[in-house]
């Protein structure tokens, strides 16, 4: 069975950083491509990274040069650095297959105070 546990976030102050960890278990870790998503309150959920098998990252515009993913197959772990962080990336936080496949875990809050 996936399990997906996020963990990392917290309240910054604008222009603060922080590290989301993403422990997967339950697959091969190392085929999947896989995904950073957030969901802000009254929004749908969106990709705001993605990283093939191989380690190679791409972003979506509204985070490009201010957010970095990696991952670590022999770890089952993938990261999210998080820079310069705005209000407007205020959300929870999942990760997932790049397509969003398997089930959701709980998130892990990440607020930005202006």
């Amino acid at each position: 069975q996936v399990q997906l546990v996020e963990s990392g976030g917290g309240l910054v102050q604008a222009g603060g950083s922080l590290r989301l960890s993403c422990a997967a278990s339950g697959m091969i870790f190392k085929i999947y491509p896989m995904g950073w998503y957030r969901q802000a309150p009254g929004k749908q959920r969106e990709l705001v990274a993605a990283i093939t098998s191989g380690g190679q990252p791409d972003y979506a515009d509204s985070v490009k040069g201010r957010f970095t993913m990696s991952r670590d197959n022999a770890k089952n772990t993938m990261y999210l650095q998080m820079n310069n962080l705005k209000p407007e990336d205020t959300a929870v936080y999942y990760c997932n297959k790049n397509t969003g496949d398997w089930s959701w875990g709980q998130g892990t809050q990440v607020t930005v105070s202006s």
